[in-house]
């Protein structure tokens, strides 16, 4: 099993039928493919994070979404329910994108080469201050809490929600 993210950015003029693009990709290689709003992505460690716990989610039976590729929204959103959790995925307009891709290592790289030819291929999925205000709502982060930790801890407030998923359940 190989892991491989692509990140960037791209316009997506009709979501349903890019969705549908995605879907052809992954069966035809035989992969699982999830993309994530990477502005609401607080960096490496949270994407890392999210999918190690998806992971051992559905290897231990204790997954809520039935596909690893929604289970993995659902903790990267920090979101219990599988409805709040696209919340972290891909809408119409332009925007910054990170896509995760698991599966067989050859069929990984032929998908990621699909994928990166739909995007414009830059790092935007480490932690910048402009993903303040979007983090802060997605995560619904408080004001105490900014207060207690400041502004610079957004990260580790991020982390901290999405290892409370499992809490939630």
């Amino acid at each position: 099993m190989d892991i491989q993210l692509i990140e960037g950015s791209l316009v997506i003029d009709e979501l349903q039928r890019f969705l549908k693009g995605l879907s052809s990709i992954a069966s035809e290689h035989d992969v699982i493919i999830q993309g994530m709003d990477a502005g609401k992505i607080a960096g490496k460690a949270h994407i890392d994070h999210a999918i190690s716990k998806a992971m051992k989610a559905m290897e231990n039976g204790t997954n809520i979404a039935k596909d690893l590729g929604v289970e993995m929204m659902r903790y990267a959103s920090g979101k219990k329910q599988i409805g709040e959790a696209f919340s972290i995925g891909l809408s119409e307009g332009r925007l910054d994108v990170v896509f995760i891709i698991i599966g067989a290592p050859v069929n990984v790289g032929e998908a990621a080469k699909k994928i990166s030819s739909l995007v414009e291929l830059s790092d935007v999925l480490k932690y910048s201050v402009s993903k303040n205000e979007q983090l802060i709502s997605q995560f619904s982060i408080t004001d105490a809490e900014l207060e207690a930790v400041g502004e610079d801890r957004i990260p580790e407030l991020v982390l901290e929600r999405v290892a409370l998923v499992d809490i939630l359940k």
